[in-house]
Parts: C-alpha cells; sequence; structure tokens
C-alpha cells in the first residue's frame, strides 16, 4: 500500500512514519508534505520518498493510494476532504475534526467519494484497554458499576495545542482517546453529559483541565478526567462491579473478586447488631494480574495491521468514521455545556 504522509510534527513522524516504516511488508511511504524543509530532506533521507512543500501538489500526486492526514486540528476536514476528492483513502488523526459540522462535511465526501475514511483512535488497540474489556466481559466483576478513566499529569504547556484557533485544549487533544475508550465500554447508547472544562497552568486560550461523565440507562457511568493540574497522579483503570473490581494503567492491571453464591445466607434484620457494630463478613477474594509483555503488538501497529486487512482483503474497518463521529458528539455537547 503505497502512502503519502501529511504533516511531519510529532505524530506524523514519531508515530505514523514510524510505524509504517516497521510494517515493510503492508506499507511503503512514496510521499510526504510538510512547510518545513528540513523535515522534507530527513523523509527523503530515511524513505527516499517523494516531498511537497505545498499540500495541492502532495493532493494531485496520483501514486498515493493512502493519505495520513497528520496536519493541526482545524485542518483536518479541509485536507481530508480535499485527498478524499483526489481519488484516495485517508488515515486522519484524531480529533476527526474541530467541530461536528466538519466531522458530517468528512463523512459526506468519503460517501459521495466511496473512498475509505478512518480515523486515528489508536487507544482502542492499546494491550491494556483490550485486557480491560477482556476482563469485563468475563463476568468475574459482575455487573459494571462505575469505570473511571484518568490520564494525569502536573505540567505547564505553551505549544499550538493550547490555542483554539488551532483546535486545541485537552479535550480534544487526549481527551478524545479516553471517550473514544469510554464509548466503546458503554455500548451503543446515546449518554447524558456533564462536563466541567477550565484553564489552570496552562498558557494559551484553551482549556487543560477536562472531567467529564457520562451516564446512560443501562450502561456503567463513565467519569474521564484529563488534566494537567494534578500534582498526585491516580491509575488509568478504576472499574467498580458487583463482584469485584480492577484498577491499574498501561504496563499493569490487577483485579480481584468474589463468588458471591459462595457466601453465606443473608436476610435484612431490624434488630440491633450485636457489640453496636456493622455488618461484616468474611471475603474469600481471587486476585488475578496482567503485565504488558514487551513482544506486546502496541496500539499504534495494531490499528495499521487491521487497516492492510480491510484495505487489501476486505476485512472490517475498525474504526469507522461514524464511530468517531460519536466522539465528536460529546466534545460538542461538552464546549456547548461549558464558559
Amino acid at each position: 500500500m503505497k502512502v503519502g504522509i501529511v504533516g511531519l510534527g510529532r505524530s506524523g513522524w514519531d508515530i505514523h512514519a514510524r510505524v509504517l516504516e516497521r510494517l515493510p511488508k503492508m506499507y511503503e511511504v512514496v510521499a510526504v508534505a510538510d512547510p518545513i524543509q528540513e523535515r522534507l530532506n530527513e523523509a527523503e533521507k530515511k524513505f527516499g520518498c517523494k516531498t511537497y512543500s505545498d499540500f495541492d501538489s502532495f493532493a494531485a500526486d496520483n501514486e498515493i493510494e493512502l493519505a495520513v492526514i497528520a496536519t493541526p486540528t482545524y485542518l483536518h476536514a479541509a485536507h481530508t476532504i480535499r485527498v478524499l476528492k483526489s481519488g484516495k483513502k485517508v488515515v486522519c488523526e484524531k480529533p476527526m475534526a474541530p467541530n461536528l459540522a466538519e466531522a458530517d462535511a468528512m463523512i459526506k465526501t468519503a460517501k459521495d467519494t466511496g473512498n475509505l475514511l478512518t480515523i486515528f483512535q489508536n487507544k482502542r488497540y492499546w494491550p491494556d484497554f483490550l485486557k480491560v474489556k477482556e476482563v469485563i466481559r468475563s463476568g468475574k466483576l459482575g455487573r459494571i458499576v462505575f469505570v473511571r478513566i484518568s490520564l494525569h499529569s502536573f505540567a505547564r504547556r505553551w505549544d499550538w495545542q493550547t490555542l483554539t484557533e488551532f483546535g486545541g485544549g485537552e479535550l480534544r487533544n487526549n481527551g478524545v482517546h479516553l471517550i473514544d475508550q469510554a464509548l466503546q465500554l458503554m455500548g451503543d447508547v446515546e449518554p447524558e453529559v456533564f462536563c466541567d472544562l477550565q484553564r489552570t497552568l496552562t498558557l494559551g486560550d484553551a482549556e487543560d483541565h477536562v472531567k467529564l461523565t457520562l451516564m446512560a440507562p443501562g450502561s456503567p457511568v463513565v467519569d474521564v478526567e484529563v488534566t494537567r493540574a494534578c500534582a498526585f497522579p491516580q491509575d488509568y483503570w478504576l472499574v467498580m462491579g458487583t463482584s469485584g473490581g480492577l484498577t491499574g494503567g498501561g504496563s499493569s492491571l490487577r483485579w480481584k473478586y468474589i463468588d458471591l453464591k459462595a457466601l453465606s445466607p443473608r436476610t435484612v434484620e431490624t434488630k440491633p447488631t450485636p457489640d453496636r457494630s456493622f455488618n461484616t463478613e468474611q471475603l474469600n477474594w481471587t486476585e488475578e494480574t496482567w503485565e504488558l509483555d514487551k513482544d506486546s503488538v502496541l496500539g499504534e501497529s495494531a490499528f495499521y495491521e487491521e487497516l492492510y486487512g480491510t484495505l487489501r482483503h476486505g476485512g472490517r474497518l475498525g474504526v469507522t468514521p461514524e464511530s468517531s463521529r460519536r466522539v465528536m458528539s460529546i466534545i460538542e455537547k461538552c464546549y456547548g455545556r461549558s464558559k
């Protein structure tokens, strides 16, 4: 699959280019586009590819089968629509677009042209998320009552992703990953959204503190926290169930659970407890752990491996644009409810 990459910054170079380089039997980088000449020179040396300093020339290159859009957020829709219309398939970086209207325009263009569009929601493929889903599906934790997904740090930031004019802010930057995971765990529901956005340490005008709660009948309550104002970071995962719970992060998880049927039968009592004590009983926990294997396929590689199967062999598209639109809908509600 002949690939062209637009934007050779953190994502385009440090993620997409590096991953594609590790999959030479599936992908070949044949062209790149970036306004910075030093980046073009670096790409030409690494891949022996064509280089473009302007986007229109890149879009007109008919050798490119798959275009990776890794430009700043505010350019995602315009660049995606342009290359879709030029006959190319597209992987667009997250967030899909700065707003829902532009996301809808991207989806419409993909349908009108018949060209594939997918969004780089790579954290759907991360080993810890897959393990969390596996544990939940096993039923060991019982009915899942609550899930908290947290991405905590304490740091100032002052690059373009702190500015609203470029589509910046933690909600659209890192929040999209956690929201996407949350929606995958909640299922096919339309959640009620409660959101608090604040500027704390950022030097830009966009939010760097996100508190988001998603609720829907029949689904667990999911709490999402993305902040740069947490001096005591908590675990990425916290899952509460009626038979047990799970906690941990990207490299390790632990969970424990009990067999409710093995507990002594109890009935509600109205008489005072002996010695004025609280109800207590011995719980026999079963505890299990998971560690990230050094040979595990990480999310970025898994995304592109699955995508290759879709492109070349007609497999299922892992991240549909419609599923990413759900994330954009949540983001839209957050900004609509926040001052």
